[in-house]
């Protein structure tokens, strides 16, 4: 009897064990998998663009997408808590409707279309330093040179704009890391014509993925100021997606002439669109604040640099890529100058007016302001958002 009750104790000791470790290895596995998600976007992307679809068109679509995911909950569980609309709130949740559905996804498309997709997962690793830079300029980072972590997020700045420089400016050879002889004549076909519309665009390109980095940062700031007035996290993302829909969609009616554009057939179009609003403004949404949530937002930023590594490989393989030396060396110094300002950022205090509480006790609303294609946490209590507590996810809304 006795040796039963010990065999029966030892084997809950160790389902106890795995239990627990399988708990620790969740926020691995769900941004692991959301990397994966995120690269199979870049490629979906950019597959649809050469049947001939619209960047435009795929950025209204995939806020259709997400608005018809988002709504429904957002009118269900918020119901009771959302806050009346006033004109202020209403003009910039049209901003937000703007920076981030229309000008960032669009130059965030159109500089990959130009460069490849390898080379805009790779150079919009710089978010957090611009996030970082725009920060300073509204005074919601300081920066106190005799602390190290401090002086970090400055060095890690410096360095990825550094490296985004050197992936403008300097091209270098081609380097054929990934070679398969299944693709043949069709593959260094297709390959030479990328390279002269690489060549031709390139600089081009680039400076619209800084850009589209540019309308994220402000999203973020814009963000951080609206989450005060409008503190309704679902609603407040389905009002962005509903603008975004209605501004891209006069934006593309402008840009895009031919009524054409809309139509989208069983094919990848179809799947871009879907993929894009299922799984990056959906799925990823509700994954991020569950992650965000347990280990914060610096968490979900250090994984961004997996995702360019994903597709480097994908992009290789399935679309023939080039890859040059100057994308290279330019993402190297991309990815130190991040995990420089990560680190930085992971140092700094967390401030609050209020007197110290536990996080755990405080309601997820106060907790997790998780938005749309991207996540902003508040631990404040009602405190002003700070922007150490940001999460600068580089995939989210692109």
């Amino acid at each position: 009897m006795g040796d039963n009750s010990i065999i029966a104790s030892s084997s809950h000791g160790h389902g106890g064990k795995i239990s627990e470790t399988l708990t620790k290895m969740k926020p691995y596995l769900a941004m692991v998998s959301l990397q994966f998600g995120y690269a199979g976007m870049y490629i979906i992307s950019m597959v649809s663009f050469k049947h001939g679809m619209s960047h435009f068109v795929l950025s209204v679509y995939r806020h259709v997408v997400a608005f018809v995911i988002i709504a429904p909950f957002a009118f269900v569980l918020e119901r009771k808590i959302r806050p009346k609309m006033t004109l202020p709130i209403f003009l910039r949740i049209m901003l937000l409707g703007f920076l981030e559905p229309v000008l960032d996804q669009n130059l965030y498309n159109l500089g990959m279309k130009y460069t490849s997709a390898t080379f805009a997962s790779a150079i919009v690793n710089i978010l957090p330093a611009i996030t970082f830079i725009m920060a300073l300029a509204f005074r919601l980072e300081t920066v106190n040179v005799k602390k190290w972590h401090s002086l970090a997020k400055v060095i890690g700045t410096v360095i990825t704009v550094s490296g985004a420089m050197v992936m403008t400016l300097y091209k270098g050879p081609i380097l054929d890391i990934i070679h398969s002889s299944s693709h043949g004549n069709s593959s260094s076909q297709q390959s030479s014509s990328t390279a002269e519309s690489t060549d031709h665009h390139w600089v081009t390109g680039t400076l619209m993925l800084v850009g589209s980095c540019g309308g994220w940062a402000s999203f973020f700031i814009v963000q951080s100021f609206t989450l005060k007035k409008y503190p309704a996290e679902l609603s407040l993302t389905a009002w962005i997606c509903l603008m975004g829909v209605l501004e891209g969609g006069v934006a593309t009616l402008v840009f895009e002439r031919d009524m054409h554009v809309w139509v989208l057939g069983w094919d990848s179009r179809l799947l871009a669109a879907v993929y894009s609003g299922v799984v990056c403004s959906g799925i990823a949404y509700y994954v991020q604040g569950m992650v965000i949530r347990e280990r914060g937002p610096v968490f979900v930023t250090s994984f961004s640099p997996l995702c360019m590594i994903i597709t480097f490989a994908l992009g290789a393989i399935v679309l023939a890529e080039q890859v040059h030396l100057g994308s290279i060396i330019g993402a190297i110094f991309i990815v130190m100058g991040l995990y420089t300002v990560v680190w930085g950022k992971s140092k700094d205090p967390i401030e609050s007016s209020a007197p110290s509480k536990n996080i755990d006790q405080l309601p997820v609303t106060d907790t997790i302001k998780p938005i749309s294609v991207v996540s902003v946490t508040s631990i404040n209590n009602g405190g002003p958002v700070e922007m150490s507590k940001i999460s600068t996810s580089s995939q989210l809304g692109s």
